[in-house]
């Protein structure tokens, strides 16, 4: 996936803040996950879930690649229920690309 496949037509404007957030990050892997993320999830999550999913996306986009795919350990604050959500939307930079027929 490499860009926006869900609409946010029916979204809210916070929602729809955070989806062009998540794949606006600055770091290619980082759009994947959080942009991954954030098309299957936003719309179903609560306005505490919205909370600390932001508060996740404010920390650096270094540390979080690091941390998600597991170079440096997760931090106490964030070994939460969310942060595994989000975490499981790694993408497998090791497969290998498809080659053409």
């Amino acid at each position: 996936m490499t860009g926006v496949t869900l609409t946010s037509a029916g979204l809210d404007p916070r929602r729809r803040r955070i989806l062009f957030r998540c794949w606006h990050r600055g770091i290619r892997e980082m759009d994947l996950v959080f942009g991954q993320f954030a098309e299957a999830e936003v719309a179903a999550l609560s306005e505490a879930e919205l909370d600390e999913f932001e508060t996740i996306m404010a920390e650096e986009d270094n540390d979080l690649v690091r941390w998600i795919m597991g170079t440096w350990p997760v931090p106490e604050r964030f070994q939460t229920p969310m942060f595994a959500r989000i975490a499981a939307y790694k993408p497998d930079f090791d497969k290998p690309l498809r080659t053409p027929e």
